[in-house]
């Protein structure tokens, strides 16, 4: 049996793939990046050969923030191109909108006939993002998991800023006036909603398939409510976390392992 393997280094995380030779996956975990994409890269490499899938003998395809600092990759890609095909994979479409809320920024891609045509990328501002979800998460005592459920069950409360400091303060004022956890949690999700919602907007969403990965795709309110406010169905798939590193291994497929002189 024959592998492929893709390392999807992010901000926040890290996410790695392993495939079969047919295309289907065999392993998916993912750990926290931390402070050095390096170590990480190093610490995959140990995982990995320690599950029976050595990096030295199958082919590795890296993207994300930290692909370069990936030394046993036999090729590059941008996040953009294997977040694409990631998502062509798990959906099983040529014509979709990937909409990926990752830790620090948002993308918006748009695939006809299995090429990307358009994307935008929010990248200068963590509103939007997983990071925002986890600082007023952490602001409020509780995991970023907890407050979306709590989402689901608020309402009646904005916040207006969608600088990350700012919001943070407008959460503070909430709490110390007495608001409900729950219309604090609503109104955090709702700005992240809005913020993507808008940049999505950008795009001529056409009839395709919407599809939501990243960390936030397992959020049940989120996909509602994104979709509300898109006006469409948005899809999930229970890997969608994994949409680069899956994309990656796709492409890792289709190269030859370089052999150590």
């Amino acid at each position: 049996m024959n592998y492929a393997i893709g390392i999807d280094i992010g901000s926040t995380s890290t996410k790695t793939a392993v495939l079969n030779e047919a295309g289907e996956p065999v392993a998916l975990f993912v750990q926290p990046t931390g402070w050095s994409s390096i170590d990480t890269a190093e610490a995959v490499r140990e995982k990995l050969a320690e599950a029976g899938y050595d990096p030295a003998l199958w082919p590795v395809v890296a993207t994300g923030y930290g692909r370069i600092s990936v030394p046993y990759a036999d090729k590059t890609l941008t996040e953009i191109t294997c977040h694409a095909r990631g998502a062509m994979k798990l959906h099983d479409s040529g014509d979709l909108t990937v909409v990926d809320i990752g830790g620090q920024d948002t993308k918006i891609i748009q695939v006809r006939d299995g090429q990307t045509t358009d994307f935008i990328m929010n990248d200068k501002c963590s509103a939007g993002t997983g990071r925002f979800l986890e600082v007023m998460a952490n602001t409020m005592g509780m995991r970023p998991d907890d407050m979306c459920d709590l989402a689901a069950k608020g309402g009646g409360v904005s916040i207006s800023s969608m600088c990350t400091v700012f919001a943070e303060s407008e959460v503070i004022s909430l709490i110390g006036r007495g608001e409900s956890k729950e219309n604090i949690a609503f109104a955090v999700v709702d700005s992240i909603v809005k913020k993507v919602a808008s940049q999505a907007g950008r795009l001529q969403l056409g009839d395709g398939l919407v599809c939501l990965t990243g960390g936030l795709c397992q959020c049940e309110y989120i996909v509602q409510a994104l979709g509300k406010a898109l006006k469409t169905d948005i899809v999930a798939s229970e890997n969608g976390r994994y949409a680069g590193a899956i994309g990656a291994a796709t492409f890792a497929l289709n190269v030859r392992k370089k052999v150590a002189q």
